[in-house]
């Protein structure tokens, strides 16, 4: 593959501080040598340029350094989308999730019939009207579907940036009560640790990759949070929540979509060095990474 990895330094979405200097340490795992070793052809186009939050006035409580977050989301936008008109997959190092918005927004520029697969402990599926903490890093999928602050929602000029039910969640286990309701009333599909627990992690991914991908008619973007990991193997995140995938749980599911050939975009997000032990979650991130464009174990 020819791969562009896009840096995007940014934690103004989340409550602690950190995730800023995830790409960095995502890249002081090896990235490059472990995506080299594959035989991908690399371009690192570095880092957008995200402010500090000490740098900025918070706004509005109900979505906390929303015109900073718009910029540096339109800024991705237009990297990515143009990574992919170049024939090249965009590969999103974060940061907080709320650089999703700019991601898909890119991708529905260039590819509006994409579908997704979004892991993660938490659903990022509240609105202004539910978030209980103005964190944009918990909207990121309600916004991509259509629902949340126009200025986000329209972010790219698509909403929404992807369709519900081309849109797959899974690994979520920690959800707030109005965003279940939202959820459940929606056409997004959701597979909880419950559902892996019960129906297995090849199930799962089989029917992740079906709904996304159309049945292979379809490219995928894949959305991962490092806390959709179980803590033990990725501690270094801002909202760990015990109970997540395993180590192997998680490297299947990105081989399985690795062998689905339909993976057209990506992002690895909430890597927070502040909170980890000796880059254990970089690390980890740079596995999956690897898993997901295309190492077998044999």
């Amino acid at each position: 593959m020819r791969i562009s990895v896009i840096g995007v330094p940014a934690d103004l979405g989340a409550s602690r501080r950190g995730t800023d200097m995830g790409p960095s340490a995502i890249r002081n795992a090896r990235l490059h040598e472990a995506l080299a070793a594959l035989g991908h052809e690399v371009e690192d186009l570095g880092n957008l340029h995200v402010p500090v939050a000490e740098s900025r006035a918070v706004e509005g409580e109900k979505t906390k350094y929303m015109p900073e977050i718009v910029a540096f989301c339109q800024e991705l936008a237009d990297r990515v989308a143009a990574s992919l008109r170049a024939g090249r997959l965009p590969l999103v190092l974060g940061g907080d999730h709320s650089l999703a918005i700019g991601t898909l927004a890119g991708v529905a520029q260039v590819r509006p019939e994409t579908g997704v697969i979004w892991c993660d402990a938490h659903g990022d599926f509240n609105t202004p009207a539910t978030t209980p903490s103005g964190n944009i890093h918990g909207m990121p999928l309600a916004v991509s579907t259509g629902h949340g602050e126009p200025a986000l929602c329209q972010l790219g000029g698509a909403s929404p940036k992807v369709a519900e039910e081309r849109t797959v969640l899974v690994a979520v286990r920690d959800l707030d009560q109005p965003e279940r309701e939202a959820l459940r009333a929606s056409r997004i599909t959701v597979f909880t640790m419950k559902e892996i627990d019960k129906l297995g992690m090849a199930t799962v991914m089989a029917e992740a990759i079906r709904i996304a991908g159309g049945g292979g008619t379809r490219p995928i973007h894949l959305s991962f949070d490092l806390d959709a990991v179980d803590p033990q193997f990725a501690p270094g995140v801002g909202t760990p929540v015990p109970g997540g995938l395993t180590y192997r749980e998680a490297h299947l599911a990105l081989e399985l979509l690795a062998d689905s050939g339909r993976m057209g975009s990506c992002e690895f997000v909430e890597v927070n060095p502040i909170l980890d032990q000796g880059n254990q979650t970089a690390r980890m991130a740079v596995e999956l990474i690897a898993s997901a464009l295309g190492k077998r174990i044999l």
